[in-house]
């Protein structure tokens, strides 16, 4: 059961209003908003509907339920899908409306991802196993396990297998448009 009284109490707080302030301003008497915030009274909507707007908040907002974010994940979370002749495998599901997007990129023995054309942002990646091309305009580059790069996006690029077996990169793109 949610204590109306002690979340207004909260959020007057933490907009730094006195209690007689709060009262002012919706026409109340301190001792209403004091008896209503130890919770010794309940307001009507149309007064609660009044509290809320001088404070800033709607009655939806007022009510919602506080949403927990996700911040960790498992391998049950993750999927795949192709990249070219490689994998990718999405670290965190509906990252694309997050800033950053990290997969893991897993090429084959002679794999070659698809190519990524222009966009506004970066691109950042790990080889976590075997050794890679990181090709573009100005050529190939050789990135081996334990090294890293980095990339502007506005450069058109692709990454192909440099190792007899599999490689792996983590690869993390802001903002995310994988």
């Amino acid at each position: 059961m949610m204590e109306i009284g002690s979340k207004i109490k909260q959020i007057r707080l933490q907009r730094d209003l006195t209690q007689e302030e709060l009262a002012s301003r919706t026409e109340l008497t301190k001792g209403y908003i004091s008896q209503l915030e130890n919770d010794l009274c309940s307001p009507s909507i149309s007064t609660l509907a009044d509290i809320l707007n001088i404070l800033g908040v709607t009655l939806q907002d007022f009510f919602a339920e506080p949403h927990q974010e996700k911040i960790v994940f498992t391998a049950a979370d993750y999927f795949q899908s192709t990249n070219g002749d490689c994998t990718n495998t999405w670290l965190i599901p509906n990252s694309q409306k997050n800033e950053m997007e990290p997969i893991i990129l897993t090429l084959p023995e002679d794999g070659r991802c698809d190519t990524r054309l222009p966009f506004e942002g970066e691109e950042f990646g790990y080889v976590l196993e075997g050794r890679i091309q990181l090709v573009t305009d100005q050529g190939a580059v050789k990135v081996k396990k334990g090294e890293s790069f980095s990339i502007n996006g506005k450069r058109e690029h692709y990454i192909r297998n440099d190792n007899k077996g599999k490689s792996r990169v983590l690869w993390i793109t802001t903002p995310s448009n994988f």
